[in-house]
């Protein structure tokens, strides 16, 4: 079976992605703060912001299922392929998202989507895919309310099963409720120390 991946990904940069629709809130600002982290604890972290990619939402066509080669009809069409060979690669993973009605904002969820051919490939038995070296992504999410009956669980149960296909778990994540007005994450050094100390702590488990 050929894979629809290169057999050999490598990248020595923990990648940071915020995925906030929004310029300059809170969730930009933990990611910022995870890259500090990552630095202090000598990596040189990948800082993407995922507005600034152009990513075409997945259309549901169930094309990837079809396919011998799991092509999607999009995949030429925009920078959905390159952020996912950042993600093979990169030995380990940062996300920082806000979160919208109890879930993941739309853009980020519409980059979700589009994994779909490689949860395909994985469930045939993608040779390429299956040899990834199995590595953790920590995920540092934001909301503005600050209690909630389950907030941040769709999002967590939604991450895992999106990062199967690529050998990642999840690592225990770093919930902030509460921080809703821009600057509130910023104003608050507790916080921020803490967003660092994750980052951190998860690069210094990996052994680098």
């Amino acid at each position: 079976m050929k894979s629809i991946i290169p057999a050999t990904l490598t990248q020595e940069s923990p990648l940071v992605l915020a995925c906030s629709p929004r310029k300059g809130g809170n969730s930009d600002a933990a990611a910022a703060l995870l890259a500090e982290g990552l630095t202090a604890a000598g990596a040189t972290p990948l800082l993407l912001r995922l507005r600034d990619l152009d990513i075409t939402p997945c259309r549901g066509c169930q094309a990837c299922g079809r396919d011998p080669e799991h092509r999607c009809v999009l995949m030429e069409r925009d920078q959905s392929e390159e952020l996912f060979r950042l993600i093979m690669a990169a030995p380990v993973l940062f996300f920082a998202a806000p979160i919208f009605y109890y879930h993941l904002p739309a853009m980020f969820k519409g980059f979700i989507d589009r994994g779909q051919r490689h949860y395909e490939a994985r469930l045939a038995g993608d040779p390429a895919l299956c040899a990834l070296a199995p590595r953790q992504a920590h995920m540092c999410m934001v909301s503005g309310r600050p209690r909630g009956e389950k907030l941040f669980e769709g999002s967590l149960l939604t991450m895992r099963y999106f990062l199967w296909p690529f050998n990642v778990t999840l690592g225990e994540p770093l919930l902030l409720p509460g921080y809703d007005a821009p600057g509130d994450l910023s104003g608050d050094e507790s916080a921020r120390a803490r967003v660092r100390e994750f980052a951190s702590g998860a690069w210094t488990a990996v052994g680098r």
